[in-house]
């Protein structure tokens, strides 16, 4: 699943690949200069890369420049390997975040890239909302929440913004669109990390 929200690290997960941070930053970079050579998405093989880079990954890649964001886009589901999941993303955050227009070529040299790979998700079992909001960590963890065709995440650098847990929760929840009235209990709640590469 697709998602349009930033992330950020607090610390480095243990399945942490930074030692490729330089492959994939370029991998996002190459993304973003063959859309805008060819206006299309680039064609990256798993099988090109180191195995840490072939294992299946969520991630998000955000793109700032001189005016502040400038698109970010995500997957909160490691359906493919995680270099060609950020190439996607990369790919997916200059030229199709509905929030912006295309990026154009002037705006290239400017660009500046970010990679949040996300950790398995933990499924939180809870008997009520206070109980939920005594497991949140606030600022490391992120919350996917969904319930039938209900679905958000917030990414742990909504912290930043939302200091406090019943507010982050609130929030989280009126992103996904779930109704008021409905119970807490009903919900299925998972939280994750990420690990930011710049």
């Amino acid at each position: 699943m697709t998602r349009d929200c930033p992330a950020h690290e607090r610390s480095a997960p243990r399945d942490s690949v930074r030692e490729f941070s330089d492959t994939l930053l370029a991998v996002a970079g190459a993304a973003i200069d063959h859309g805008l050579a060819t206006d299309g998405p680039p064609a990256v093989d798993a099988a090109d890369y180191a195995e840490p880079l072939r294992a299946p990954r969520a991630t998000f890649v955000t793109l700032h420049g001189h005016a502040g964001l400038r698109g970010c886009i995500g997957t909160v589901d490691p359906a493919r390997p995680l270099v060609e999941d950020v190439a996607a993303n990369a790919y997916a955050a200059a030229f199709r975040d509905p929030r912006f227009p295309p990026l154009v070529s002037h705006e290239r040299l400017e660009l500046q890239l970010s990679i949040e790979i996300l950790t398995p998700f933990e499924q939180l079992a809870f008997a009520s909302e206070a109980d939920l909001l005594s497991r949140i960590v606030p600022g490391r963890d992120g919350l996917l929440v969904e319930a039938g065709p209900y679905r958000a995440t917030f990414l742990p650098v909504v912290w930043d913004t939302i200091p406090e847990p019943a507010e982050f929760w609130a929030q989280l929840k009126r992103k996904a669109g779930i109704p008021a009235d409905m119970p807490s209990t009903v919900l299925e709640v998972h939280r994750y990390r990420t690990e930011t590469l710049t």
